[in-house]
């Protein structure tokens, strides 16, 4: 990637609805030159997708929660196969640690988080233990990771 890659994906990044004309205008580049590059940097995998930033409470979802989870070491498959289709798993990880996954859930409400953990979550395959921290407050969601990698990649870091 050289320096345009980087002011391309940084722009998409703040705004995911810029036009290329307004794109190209913000890196130095007419519309065709930018629609390549964002096009190559999409083939490339670079950019994943485009989508609308939600924010949970606005639509009911008020109690946001980070649930470590331990597994059966036979059950992984059936477990990644089963958060993948469960519609309150937003984010789920793996880990280092004394748990096997990190979960980043979202519920309606306290009553409605220990539904979903007792009778749902919990019943996952392969799941031995939860252990759940909730969210009071979010200070911050959606940081640019281009101007992290840029700032890492500047002072030797790997990006």
């Amino acid at each position: 990637m050289d320096r345009l890659d980087w002011k391309i994906i940084a722009g998409l990044e703040r705004d995911g609805r810029l036009s290329y004309a307004e794109l190209g205008e913000q890196v130095g580049l007419s519309k065709s030159p930018c629609w390549s590059r964002v096009k190559a940097l999409e083939a490339g995998g670079v950019i994943e997708g485009y989508a609308a930033r939600i924010d949970p409470a606005t639509i009911g979802l008020a109690v946001q929660s980070f649930v470590e989870v331990q597994i059966r070491f036979d059950a992984h498959g059936e477990f990644e196969a089963a958060v993948l289709a469960h519609p309150a798993v937003v984010e789920c990880h793996t880990t280092a640690g004394d748990s096997d996954y990190m979960l980043k859930i979202f519920a309606r409400s306290a009553d409605h988080l220990d539904e979903l953990l007792r009778h749902n979550l919990s019943k996952l395959p392969g799941v031995q233990r939860l252990k759940t921290v909730v969210c009071l407050k979010t200070i911050k969601r959606h940081g640019e990771l281009t101007a992290w990698a840029r700032t890492s990649e500047d002072r030797g870091r790997p990006r």
